[in-house]
């Protein structure tokens, strides 16, 4: 019980230090309610919406987009990673581009992107990939490169081919780092949906945000924002918590 209460109480004090001043800015008046609604306010605000289902609607809508566009861009980092591992040359075709496109903002794709596919899902979908498909396939490739020599050594004496030293040592060796890259990719993700919703949705925490906006609904605005932070967050522990049994720990990379 001590240990849990010596982890727990300095994130306690830091959260509870923001409500504070937000409480004493908005009392004494140093910003207007429209500007910074009082906590009291958010609250009413954040179960009313919660009472309506209108919260959980724009968030189940906004998971569901993550996903889909988080799987499929590990799948294309997986692959493209694999390729490099097992032919060395092939990185030759396409790192470039690899490189080039990894500098490039993907919110500012979303113009071309509506014009070549609309304003549907596979608009939004496209910019998940663009935002996470880098950070988990430089993770990958470090793990596959990474490689000891001395291991594979040892799997060609034993008569491995290619393919089951991928498998058998390469892959096992990598799978810190690609985990790590996955947990980087998603939140990557968040961050891209909620921007891709703001532009081209009408449905969403993005687009939730946006509307609340445009109707001064600033308390609306805080609790679409706490929404996100909060999935986010508890998407994060959840893939850490996997890293941790999977890896027995050797994966967090000084995540706690």
């Amino acid at each position: 019980m001590n240990q849990k209460f010596k982890k727990y109480f300095p994130p306690f004090i830091g959260i509870l230090a923001v409500f504070t001043v937000w409480y004493i800015v908005c009392r004494t008046g140093l910003l207007s309610s429209y500007v910074l609604p009082s906590p009291g306010r958010v609250f009413q605000s954040f179960c009313k919406m919660l009472q309506s289902g209108e919260l959980f609607r724009d968030l189940r809508i906004s998971f569901l987009r993550v996903g889909k566009g988080f799987v499929i861009a590990f799948i294309l980092a997986f692959a493209f990673g694999m390729l490099r591992a097992m032919i060395p040359a092939s990185a030759g075709y396409y790192e470039y581009l690899v490189q080039f496109f990894k500098n490039v903002p993907p919110l500012s794709m979303i113009p071309l992107l509506i014009l070549w596919c609309g304003i549907g899902e596979t608009t939004k979908t496209v910019i998940i990939v663009l935002a996470s498909f880098f950070p988990m396939y430089l993770n990958i490739v470090k793990g596959f490169t990474g490689c000891d020599r001395k291991l594979l050594e040892v799997g060609t004496m034993f008569g491995y081919t290619e393919r089951q030293k991928f498998f058998r040592i390469m892959l096992p060796y990598a799978m810190a780092d690609i985990l790590v890259g996955m947990r980087i990719g998603l939140g990557y993700s968040w961050r891209a949906i909620i921007g891709a919703e703001m532009v081209a949705a009408s449905t969403g925490l993005g687009h939730m945000i946006l509307f609340a906006q445009q109707m001064s609904r600033t308390d609306k605005v805080i609790v679409g924002i706490f929404a996100i932070g909060i999935a986010g967050y508890l998407t994060d522990r959840i893939f850490g918590l996997l890293i941790s049994i999977f890896l027995k720990g050797a994966g967090e990379n000084g995540w706690n």
